[in-house]
C-alpha cells in the first residue's frame, strides 16, 4: 500500500486520468459528499466480498474514507487478496473538504 495525497490525486482527476476509486465508507457519508468513486463499503472487503472488484486486481486502486483509517484497512485487506497496487487516500475526505473543495 502506497499513500497518495488529495492534491494528488487532484492532478490525476484534472488530467482526464482513467482512475480506480474505491469508496469504502457508508451509504450515507457517500451520499452526503463524494467524489466519484465506487461505493464499496469496508465491512464487505472485511468479509472478502470482493468479486465484483476482481478486474482491478492488477490495476492501480486509489482507496478512501471519511479521514483515511478505514481505506487503510481496505488497502491491507486487498493486498492480502492479490491486489498489486493500491492506494491510500491520505486524509480521506476531510483532506480533500478542507484542502481541494474550497
Amino acid at each position: 500500500m502506497q499513500p497518495i495525497s488529495v492534491e494528488e490525486l487532484k492532478v490525476k482527476i484534472d488530467s482526464g486520468e482513467s482512475l480506480h476509486l474505491l469508496d469504502v465508507r457508508e451509504p450515507g457519508e457517500h451520499a452526503e459528499f463524494n467524489i466519484g468513486g465506487l461505493l464499496f463499503p469496508l465491512g464487505k472487503i472485511q468479509t472478502m466480498q470482493t468479486d465484483d472488484i476482481e478486474d482491478l486486481k492488477d490495476q492501480e486502486v486509489i482507496c478512501y474514507c471519511r479521514s483515511g483509517n478505514r481505506s487503510g484497512q481496505a488497502c491491507l485487506i486487498l493486498e492480502t487478496v492479490g491486489f498489486t497496487n493500491v492506494k491510500n487516500l491520505t486524509g480521506g475526505m476531510m483532506a480533500w473538504q478542507d484542502r481541494i473543495a474550497r
